[in-house]
């Protein structure tokens, strides 16, 4: 990695001022930049490991876009320090024993963030403060206290309302979020009294996130208003007899000695020990070696580049997780010398391409992409085709570029190209015969591409699965990225030659100088790749998991890619139109409820209805301070008996139904087939899984009545039926054998419902009579084992105490403890080797188990003991798929193979051919495994026919 130089980091003060009045001291609130990041940022992982890593990137971002801020301030700080909470509870704690106690664990995600993100201040140069028995907001207010006192001026990094009792003359706040600067004006627009009052007012309207429970009915404005009348709490506890009202008097009388707790819970404690004395916080710049060591460590590369050019770089939008994603390979540019683009020829008559046809054929084995003037290969036209036939020789073909507005570029020379029919005729045959190998990066797409062209591409080799099959979960597997992991070489970005954002044109615009430098380098990249990556196959091992399991792959799923399913148009626009009418009733009903109109797509007013009008509590707080309005707090509130959060469940879940499926299929629907088309990835998960895009229709709902009325509308084409066969409890039942579970085993075998066996089997409870509650939980515990779920996590699913949850895991690991076995001895060979294997071979690298950070470790052991379940799933779906466009044609079917979601395959048939599909598919799935291994356990298929999805599912 390349390290910041010295020079491009903050030159920030070395030393503190030795006068106290002239100190300026920054105090960051972390946990706000914390839960910002985590909340308000998409979900980002560590490519080598699939470490959580959204909080320490978005963290860092901040972090530095701070420093740089700092910089540029004319009276820049002189001392500055992170803050966070410690674990341990605090005094509060013992004052109230219900203090913060609705508040549920942090999210797993982030757990192993924590330590991380304190790291990270550290390798800014940023000291890292926290006291056991005291919150972050009290050791803020003892640093900005004696500041303050000491003549100096304090700023704090934060939005948090709890700090706003500290601002004065003195003492500001800063919202980096909203640039926003917050002094005492701010603070009475938002409490309605001065900085100073402000502990009163919390005292009296409470804090339903961290339970303090203050003044019953007594919101912030009635608050404010007594506290003005009366000048502050205590004169108002006082004079309490003196309130007109008769209900707010009352209150006041009943409740004075829980008010006064409450002030006691709120007020910041000035007088907190100082972990490190204020002259150890002067600011410094960040050591260029521990950062750079941090950030390769983290794999943050677009922030190391950012660091390591320019300091003020960073000035912009720092908070975007996007900005820094995680990269296995070092973050600097790497220099384009060993490829020289330059060189690429540009084939425009047919003679030329017979030359570079002759070269491919005499080469034996060469590499060949295609450009398109689209990301989907169902719907994209070919522009173009490149070869390599060597290291440093490529060619581009042109066939199908225009200028802008169908202009010539400079001049009509620019333009001359084979048309494109001739030059698929040349093509054709050498990209069919099997003595010349193909290779390409992510095959699937060029052979789809090409097939509708009347091409069928063979042999392939595809340097996107050999990766793969040799680096899962070590990185991704695009050809960019290898490229510099493994051919210390920087591809010219499509952005170099096509534009960004509106300005982006299609591939067919680009002038064919650039074009050609861009799509011949892609060629030959894949080559380079090739030689290099291909011969580890064999000396690793891992030869017949590329051979069986990856390389048939591409050729059977760009088949089911351009064959699509087909949907039924006017039922989704119908569904459309019910959903919308039904969104319209809820609406209402929700005004109704809320007593007055307001948007429910709005968290913010939807927030001003639940809290501050209807006086619910949430014990939940989002990333900008407000109290949260997500899914699982509208359910936990809904499960307490209000209505309103019931009704907005339901409105947004219509909603997404409506956007994400009834509105967005009839737009993926192709002009050219009348189909849906989707893409899947052959190289996204680190198990072996498919994944599904544009659109995904692998997430299809399938458990309500509305999500069912979608798939509903996939239907078969006049004469046909569609036919679903599924795995039965697949991973189940790879447990049972991977595992050797004698009693999952034995109840596969004689065919009983195994959650009702499991259920049997740890509460004691015959199977005949069964209360289905009993079977309901055997069921969650079984597929949670397999994912490592948690008691919290157990609790929440099931709507049970915590503890009674944990007793269920006990339960089950005593009655079945060959799985607590299984799982001890997953977890011991994945921490001496840093990886674990699928019954067929394949690897699945998870470094996080051998992390130096507890957390990170827990995370890396949840991984490694699902991933030989899941992954030899996905390895026997694999086998099946790839042995099934035979087992059709021997069977003299007509039947097509279209999609592969989860455990499930469909087909499309005649409906003469309907029950012989199925027995053909039966009969392929279940013995998949086989011969590479006789599973112990019966593999069982269920599958029906029927007009549309839903009812063949």
């Amino acid at each position: 990695m390349t390290e910041p130089a010295a020079d491009t980091l903050p030159d920030l003060p070395a030393t503190a001022p030795q006068d106290g009045a002239a100190t300026r001291l920054y105090l960051i609130d972390a946990s706000g930049f914390i839960f910002r990041a985590f909340h308000a940022l998409p979900p980002l992982t560590r490519k080598s490991d699939g470490l959580p890593i959204g909080a320490i990137s978005g963290f860092c971002n901040m972090l530095w876009k701070l420093l740089v801020e700092m910089k540029a301030q004319a009276d820049s700080p002189t001392h500055l320090a992170c803050v966070f909470d410690h674990s341990e509870k605090t005094f509060r704690n013992a004052l109230y024993d219900q203090y913060k106690a609705h508040r549920p664990p942090a999210p797993e995600d982030l757990v192993p963030q924590f330590p991380l993100v304190r790291e990270a201040a550290r390798a800014f140069g940023v000291h890292a403060l926290e006291l056991p028995g005291y919150e972050a907001d009290d050791l803020i207010a003892a640093y900005a206290c004696k500041v303050r006192d000491a003549g100096g001026h304090v700023t704090i990094v934060s939005s948090d309302k709890d700090l706003m009792q500290l601002v004065g003359d003195r003492v500001s706040m800063l919202d980096t979020m909203k640039n926003l600067k917050i002094g005492a004006e701010q603070v009475f627009e938002k409490f309605g009294v001065t900085p100073d009052k402000v502990v009163d007012v919390q005292a009296l309207c409470g804090d339903s996130v961290d339970n303090v429970p203050g003044a019953p009915g007594i919101g912030v404005k009635t608050a404010a208003l007594l506290i003005n009348e009366y000048g502050d709490l205590d004169s108002l506890l006082a004079r309490a007899g003196e309130v007109k009202q008769d209900k707010r008097r009352q209150t006041l009388i009943d409740f004075a000695d829980q008010i006064r707790l409450s002030r006691q819970l709120v007020q910041l404690d000035c007088d907190t020990p100082l972990p490190s004395p204020i002259e150890d916080l002067a600011v410094a710049a960040p050591d260029p070696a521990t950062l750079a060591a941090f950030l390769e460590e983290m794999e943050l590369r677009t922030l190391a580049r950012r660091i390591g050019s320019s300091g003020s770089s960073a000035s912009g939008n720092g908070g975007s997780a996007a900005s820094s994603g995680p990269a296995p390979s070092a973050p600097a540019p790497v220099a384009q010398s060993a490829i020289d683009t330059t060189k690429y020829a540009c084939v425009r008559t047919l003679e030329d391409l017979d030359v570079w046809i002759a070269r491919c054929r005499a080469a034996g084995v060469i590499a060949f992409d295609t450009e398109t003037d689209s990301l989907s290969s169902a719907n994209s036209g070919l522009v173009g085709v490149s070869l390599a036939t060597a290291a440093g020789e490529a060619c581009y073909i042109p066939l199908a570029h225009e200028g802008e507005g169908g202009l010539a570029f400079d001049a009509p020379a620019d333009l001359t190209q084979i048309p494109l029919a001739e030059a698929i005729a040349r093509l054709k045959p050498m990209l069919e015969d099997p003595s010349v190998l193909k290779v390409a990066q992510n095959a699937k797409y060029d052979m789809a591409v090409l097939s509708r062209y009347g091409v069928q591409v063979t042999p392939i080799e595809d340097t996107m699965l050999i990766s793969y099959v040799l680096e899962a979960g070590l990185h991704n597997h695009g050809m960019d990225e290898l490229s510099k992991l493994f051919l210390d070489h920087q591809p010219i970005p499509f952005k170099q030659v096509a534009g960004t954002g509106k300005a982006q044109k299609s591939f067919k615009h680009v002038a064919l100088e650039p074009a050609t430098a861009y799509a011949a380098e892609d060629a030959d990249v894949t080559l380079r790749l090739y030689q290099v990556l291909r011969p580890r196959l064999v000396p690793e091992g891992l030869i017949t998991v590329y051979e069986t399991l990856e390389r048939p792959m591409p050729a059977v799923l760009a088949d089911m890619e351009c064959a699509g399913i087909r949907v039924d148009p006017e039922r989704l626009r119908q569904l459309s139109n019910d959903f919308s009418v039904r969104m319209g009733e809820l609406e209402l009903e929700a005004h109704k409820l809320a007593g007055r109109p307001f948007n429910l797509g709005s968290p913010k007013q939807i927030g001003e209805v639940l809290y501050g009008e209807m006086g619910l509590s949430s014990g939940k707080m989002t990333a900008t301070g407000a109290q949260s309005t997500d899914a699982s707090m509208m359910e936990e509130l809904a499960a307490q008996g209000h209505a309103l959060p019931r009704v907005l469940l339901d409105w947004r879940q219509l909603s997404k139904l409506k956007g994400t499926y009834t509105d967005a299929l009839v737009a993926a629907s192709s002009e050219r087939t009348g189909r849906v088309h989707t893409s899947y990835a052959l190289a996204s998960t680190t198990t072996g899984r498919l994944s599904s895009s544009d659109p995904n229709l692998q997430n299809i709902p399938v458990r309500t009545e509305e999500g069912r009325k979608i798939r509903k509308a996939f239907v078969a084409e006049p004469g046909k039926l569609l036919i679903s066969a599924d795995y039965s409890q697949i991973e189940l039942r790879l447990l049972a054998h991977i595992g050797d579970i004698p009693q999952l085993k034995k109840a596969f075998h004689d065919g009983h419902d195994i959650h009702a066996s499991t259920a049997s089997e740890m509460f004691g409870v015959p199977i005949e009579g069964m209360p289905a509650e009993t079977r309901r939980r055997a069921k969650a515990i079984n597929f949670g084992i397999v994912y490592g779920i948690s008691a919290f996590g157990l609790a929440n699913q099931l709507s049970i105490p915590q503890d009674e949850a944990a007793a269920y895991i006990r339960t089950y690991f005593e009655r079945f403890p060959g799985i607590r076995t299984y799982m001890d001895r997953t977890k011991q060979a994945a921490r001496a080797q840093g990886f674990v294997t699928t019954i067929f071979g394949r690897k699945v690298n998870i470094p996080a188990v051998m992390s130096k950070s507890g957390a990170e470790r827990a995370f890396g052991d949840r991984a490694a003991i699902n991933a030989p379940i899941q992954g030899a799933a996905a390895d026997i779906m694999r086998r099946a798929m790839i042995r099934m466009p035979a087992a059709l044609a021997e069977a003299g079917l007509e039947a097509k193979m279209l999609l592969q979601v989860h455990d499930e395959l469909v087909f499309e048939a005649p409906e003469a051919e309907a029950d012989a599909l199925i027995a053909v598919a039966k009969r392929v799935m279940e013995k998949a495994a086989e011969p590479a291994c006789e599973i112990s356990v019966p593999l069982v298929v269920d599958a029906r026919a029927a007009g549309n999805w839903d009812d063949a599912h």
